[in-house]
This record gives C-alpha cells, structure tokens and sequence, in this order.
C-alpha cells in the first residue's frame, strides 16, 4: 500500500470531503498501471486533475518533460506547493478543472497527455470537454468508476452502450488497462473502478455532414433506447414522408433501437436526414 497518502493524511490531519469526491490512492500496483500505460516521456506536458497529496503526481513528475495539477481544494494547495518544491517541473493551479483555460495552458506545448485519479461527480462532464473542445491531447489515461468505463468501451447491443460510448469512440480508441477495486482507496468508495486509455484519432472515426445533427441523433435515440428509432426521431425536423425516407436511404430499419446501430450507421442516418431537412 502506498505510504505516501497515509503519511500525507497523517502528517495534515487532513478531512476528506465527500462533496469534492475525495478518494485518494492506496495501492501502489494500481498506480504504476496508471503511470505504465501513460507510456511518458522527457517531451509529455501533462495534465492531472485532482491531484489529492501528490502520490500520483510524484510519479508523472519524474517521468515527464512537465506537470500541471489542477487541483479545486484550497486545502490541499499549500501541501502540494510542500510537498513537490523540489520539482522544477511542477505547476499547480487552484481552480475547477471545468473552467481551465486549456487552449492557453497547453500553447506551445507539442505532446499533451492527461492522466487522472477522477473525482466521480465530475468524471462524465470533463472527458465530454476534453473530447468536444478541441483540446489537442495524445491521450487520457484516466481512472473512473466502473459504470462510466464500461459505459466508453461498449459495443452495440450490449446493455452499457449509449450516447457515451458513441461519443467517446467517434474521438478515440477506447482500451481498459485494469479493473480497481473499492479497498484500493481511502476512504474507500462504494463502487469499484476502472483504468481507462482513451487514445485521440487523428481524425473522428466517421466523416458526417453536420456533426450537431449527427449527435442529437445520437442523444435522441437513446434519451429513450427503449423505443423504436421510428418514435425517438420523430422530433428531428422531418415530416412523416421524409423521415421513411431518410431510414430507406439509410439501409435502417425504423423498427430497430438506438442501441442495436453501429457509430457508422448513426453517421449514414444522421447524413440522410441532413439531406432531406
């Protein structure tokens, strides 16, 4: 177990709190997966959210050209700022990860990679930024909870497949690296975790027509998976003529759901509506 956070709760009395979606690291096996799968380099900028005591960021410090923690809890700044002094290569900001100047913070930088211990609470909404905002990162080598990483690395027809998976593999390869276990950290969370790597494609996976329309398909089919897409695409802006059109050129029957197509059948309905709005 990793002397490291204990020592560092111990040594700041520090109180977790529950809000921020505090779990700090405690398994020194789970961390090097975390760092060996992030493959770094002398040229990697990296980026880590939620640094907690610094046991991960050690680790990246080390091994990486430079780090850049974002940490939200004023509390833990002045033990990070302690604690890592000696590393030329450290940068700390204080401030919601959500709300980053990232186009600013990464310019000039040639090789991005962002490697985390997510807090939960904001897991979805900070992969969906940095996948969505043009943040030219190599990859993610995140840890989440496991619901949300089997929710990225599913495949159609499964019961985890959905807008987030669709989303997620439109930008990336999608890999899962190791499965985490609740007792692997303090305090210990009610759900087990996941190391995930999600590796930016040069180019989206699918070339569409309109990318907005392509991902309000998406969402639309399966805000309501369990109806037909016939039901779930009758608010996309087609009449009832033009919208049996748009399935028929497609190759879709309008009786299968949302959760049956592949990303390149979403990208073929998503065009064919396009081209009779």
């Amino acid at each position: 177990m990793s002397k490291w956070t204990n020592e560092m709760v111990k040594k700041y009395d520090f109180k977790f709190t529950k809000s921020l979606g505090q779990n700090f690291l405690i398994d020194d096996s789970v961390l090097n997966a975390i760092v060996d799968s992030s493959e770094l380099t002398k040229d990697d900028f990296v980026i880590e959210i939620g640094p907690g005591v610094g046991t991960l960021t050690k680790e990246l410090l080390d091994r990486a050209k430079s780090v850049c923690a974002i940490e939200l809890d004023s509390r833990l700044i002045p033990i990070l700022e302690t604690e890592l002094a000696e590393y030329e290569n450290f940068k700390l900001i204080n401030k919601d990860a959500l709300k980053v100047d990232y186009e600013q913070l990464t310019e000039g930088e040639k090789s991005i990679k962002v490697v985390a211990n997510l807090p939960y609470y904001v897991t979805t909404p900070i992969i969906a930024m940095f996948l969505t905002e043009g943040i030219d990162f190599k990859f993610l080598t995140i840890m989440i909870q496991k619901e949300v990483a089997e929710r990225i690395d599913a495949e159609p027809g499964t019961k985890d497949y959905g807008a987030l998976s669709i989303l997620a593999q439109y930008y990336c390869d999608t890999k899962i690296v190791r499965m985490v276990p609740c007792s692997a950290f303090v305090p210990r969370p009610k759900v087990d975790s996941i190391v995930i790597r999600l590796d930016r494609l040069e180019k989206p996976r699918i070339e569409v027509k309109d990318e907005k329309l392509f991902f309000k398909v998406v969402k639309d089919a399966f805000n309501m998976r369990r109806k037909t897409l016939w039901n779930t695409m009758k608010g996309i802006g087609l009449d009832k003529e033009n919208l049996e059109k748009a399935f028929e050129n497609a190759g879709i029957d309008p009786k299968r759901r949302g959760e049956t197509l592949t990303i390149q059948e979403f990208g073929k309905l998503s065009d064919c509506i396009y081209e009779l709005r």
